[in-house]
């Protein structure tokens, strides 16, 4: 079955194309392959510029085509490459619920090649993929790169300013992540992850300004584990206190000694981290009374807008294909 969940005050504009569709489908019922041909092939290329929503809602209607003339060539290469689409499509959405980011992206990428001609398709897909290469440390210059890129051509796309927002926190560019968050909010202003979104970055530029643990031991944001401990042992070397004999030298290095110490606490310890990351500073117990709590962006695909000619709503349809 198909359920299609259109949002209604954009369908005025679709309502010739949709009576046109209506008409021709009815003219199909009368098992005439002809109009089967033309509901299927000649406004194949209509169906497409209106994105993928339509297109996976023709393909259950192909199938009336197979069961009239099962050896159709065209309806067969359609019926197949649509079912190929919506397998990937699925195979990807699991990966995201699995919270497997990185395996998400090429899965999308491959959707790409299957559909490559489709301009909205594949400005969908990269919707998805900036949203996973968001969410994936190490990535983020990507993340900025194809977030982007979709926002060229849907520079409302709420979502995506979110994503690109939270890649350009985790590059450290706060002020870029303050403007995706405040454009966001001109957009969605009653959504409650983009008011908390711009509070948490607000605090973390402020923060930036005062003790930043990354900037002490000189590593990103993004930074593993091992890379941390690799700079913290190297500034132990360079600024421990033996290592200097000048009275006002050797209490700069104490200073220093002990800001690393902290830094290194904080960075190495998952909690103690993410409170940092949050714009709390856990060795300042004033710094922890304001702080917030930082709630993931549009994880599930019932809240993404994707692969929908309407701009919103779910993905809402499934296909069972014999």
């Amino acid at each position: 079955m198909v359920a299609i969940r259109p949002v209604a005050h954009k369908l005025p504009s679709y309502v010739p194309f949709l009576l046109v569709l209506i008409d021709l489908r009815c003219e199909a019922k009368t098992d005439n392959i002809v109009a089967y041909l033309k509901y299927n092939t000649i406004l194949t290329p209509y169906l497409l510029n209106f994105g993928s929503m339509l297109l996976l809602f023709l393909c259950s209607e192909v199938r009336e085509c197979l069961k009239l003339d099962p050896d159709h060539k065209q309806c067969f290469s359609h019926y197949k490459q649509v079912k190929k689409l919506n397998k990937q499509i699925q195979a990807a959405e699991e990966l995201i619920q699995q919270d497997k980011y990185s395996d998400v992206v090429s899965k999308y990428e491959s959707v790409i090649k299957t559909e490559p001609n489709v301009p909205q398709f594949i400005l969908n897909a990269k919707e998805r993929i900036c949203h996973c290469l968001s969410k994936v440390r190490l990535t983020t210059a990507n993340a900025v790169s194809v977030c982007s890129e979709v926002l060229k051509a849907d520079p409302q796309n709420v979502n995506v300013l979110k994503d690109r927002a939270e890649a350009c926190l985790q590059d450290d560019q706060y002020e870029e992540a303050i403007k995706d968050f405040e454009s966001a909010k001109e957009h969605s202003e009653n959504d409650r992850q983009i008011k908390e979104g711009l509070e948490r970055t607000q605090r973390l530029l402020k923060q930036s300004q005062k003790r930043d643990y990354y900037k002490i031991l000189g590593v990103k944001r993004t930074a593993q584990k091992k890379d941390i401990l690799k700079a913290y042992r190297k500034l132990v070397q360079q600024w421990h206190p033996d290592n200097f004999q000048d009275a006002e030298e050797k209490k700069k290095a104490e200073k220093l000694f002990i800001d690393i110490a902290q830094a290194k606490e904080v960075l190495t310890n998952p909690e103690m981290r993410s409170k940092f990351d949050e714009g709390e500073d856990p060795m300042d117990p004033e710094s922890q009374q304001g702080g917030g709590h930082h709630h993931h962006f549009h994880g599930g695909w019932d809240n993404f807008q994707g692969f929908n000619p309407f701009g919103s709503g779910p993905f809402n349809f499934k296909f069972s294909f014999n």
